[in-house]
């Protein structure tokens, strides 16, 4: 019975990152965001927001709101630790404050790689856990095995991608990258024991996706070792004070633009939502979380329910839907869920106007599988669409290493995320040089707060462990997915 809640609770291992951003952020700072990670003024048709490659890393981000407390402030930090010498960009604006201080952005930058910015003097440099003359090793600690073989495989092969990518034509110091590779085999005590390796055998662990990820916090805590994941998935990885993630986030904070989006576009709709969810672990409270930031944005919602993890007839959830009248369908859960209530919502002639989730279900799988059930479905993400990659250099570079390191993968949100954290640690460690030590690499990621890996990504508050405000939305069209525009800079609020 163990065995099977934790086979359903890894099922339900969602990103939905809170961000951190204004209220709602004035036009100017949506584009400097749009500018910054795409390269050029977002466009507001279907894939007219081609991502460029700025490797500036200084976009604007803005503030957290919480409508019960007045007006949010409007912050943007500077990103990174150094603004790159060779992009070309401009420096990142300095930080907005209360009083609707408007966020800044810096100039896009022509370099190529996100991992493009000052090198520091390798002068001092010293051997130190993980790191020999030659060598510095890089752990990954990720679901590999388990009730659900490959659960997190896309993270694990998207640091060996970087690797590889990265060790073809560069070095740190004149050392080359090298991958501890742990499997953390969905389970507590798996991520512990992975972790307990990667502190003696690593410099650090990179893009380290875990469902059950509290298993190894206080270890990494313990001997000091920076953990840069893909994501956190408990609240016990999030308090470590020694991990991080190229996407933060706090569980006590939703982002305001899956709801603003279409409280503009069909409020209607929203005056007549529900949430369903299957009800377990971290699926039940960021449904109540996003109820609760719905209703303080302006949504009604008539229809609130969890799905227990061993029911399989989603009929009732459909017609209790279909007879309050549901126009707008919020779902957590895996895609496999996804595809059985789409197509219990087909058996029963149930239509809503909007159907949305979040990018766990951007995934060739569930298109297969949902077939028609799934035409229309809306996916809110903050990352370049795969099929945008030809626009943004380092999405094509991931995909292009993906296919070198595992041929006929499939590219996934984890796997950028985890490519987006390998990336991350070049930059630091290189504007660091002589002076990298585990503290001082540490030290350095608090002051990264507005990442988004060469554009790759929207702005990510990776420092202070919120994500960034900006958020763009696809659709299931035919069979494919459909870009609706550039990004949406529409801030987080508490729950």
């Amino acid at each position: 019975m163990l065995r099977y809640l934790r086979v359903a609770l890894l099922l339900l291992i969602l990103f939905v990152p809170a961000a951190c951003g204004g209220s709602q952020m004035s036009p100017q700072a949506v584009r400097a965001a749009n500018d910054a990670v795409a390269g050029g003024t977002a466009g507001g048709a279907a894939v007219a927001d081609a991502a460029g490659g700025t490797t500036t890393d200084g976009t604007a981000a803005g503030g957290v709101t919480d409508p019960t407390a007045g007006s949010g402030a409007a912050a943007a930090s500077g990103g990174g630790a150094a603004a790159p010498a060779a992009s070309g960009g401009g420096a990142a604006a300095a930080a907005g404050g209360t009083g609707g201080a408007k966020a800044g952005a810096a100039a896009p930058g022509k370099a190529g790689g996100a991992a493009a910015g000052a090198v520091g003097s390798c002068a001092g440099f010293a051997n130190g856990p993980g790191i020999t003359s030659s060598t510095i090793t890089l752990g990954n600690a990720s679901d590999i095995s388990g009730p659900v073989p490959g659960l997190f495989t896309a993270a694990q092969q998207a640091v060996k991608a970087y690797i590889a990518y990265f060790n073809s034509t560069s070095s740190i110091c004149g050392r080359k990258l090298a991958l501890e590779a742990q499997d953390t085999r969905t389970d507590g005590g798996g991520d512990q024991q992975a972790y307990q390796t990667l502190c003696s055998k690593s410099f650090a662990a990179i893009g380290s996706m875990s469902a059950f990820d509290s298993g190894g916090a206080a270890t990494a805590q313990s001997c000091g070792l920076p953990d840069l994941r893909a994501g956190s998935t408990t609240n016990e990885r999030a308090a470590c004070t020694t991990c991080y993630a190229s996407m933060g986030s706090n569980a006590a904070y939703f982002e305001n633009a899956p709801m603003t989006h279409f409280i503009k576009t069909n409020k209607a709709a929203t005056q007549a939502a529900a949430m369903v969810y299957l009800d377990a672990g971290g699926a039940a409270q960021n449904a109540q979380t996003v109820v609760k930031v719905g209703t303080k944005l302006g949504m009604k919602w008539v229809y609130n329910a969890g799905i227990g993890v061993t029911e399989f007839n989603y009929g009732p959830y459909v017609q209790a839907m279909k007879s309050k009248g549901v126009k707008y369908v919020w779902f957590f859960g895996a895609y496999q869920n996804t595809v059985r209530l789409q197509q219990a919502m087909q058996q029963a002639d149930f239509k809503p106007e909007i159907f949305i989730q979040d990018p766990t279900i951007y995934d060739p799988s569930y298109v297969s599988q949902a077939g028609a059930a799934g035409e229309g479905t809306y996916v809110y993400m903050n990352f370049v669409p795969f099929s945008q990659a030809s626009s943004n250099p380092e999405m094509s570079t991931y995909l292009k290493w993906l296919q070198q390191v595992a041929p006929g993968a499939n590219p996934t949100f984890y796997g950028v995320m985890a490519w987006s954290a390998a990336a991350l640690f070049v930059k630091q460690a290189q504007a660091l040089g002589g002076k990298l030590t585990r503290a001082s690499f540490l030290n350095s990621l608090k002051s990264v707060t507005n990442w988004t890996a060469g554009g790759m990504t929207a702005p990510q508050n990776v420092g202070g462990k919120m994500n960034g405000s900006c958020w763009r939305f696809i659709q299931l069209k035919g069979g494919k997915w459909n870009s609706l525009g550039g990004y949406e800079c529409d801030g987080v609020t508490k729950g």
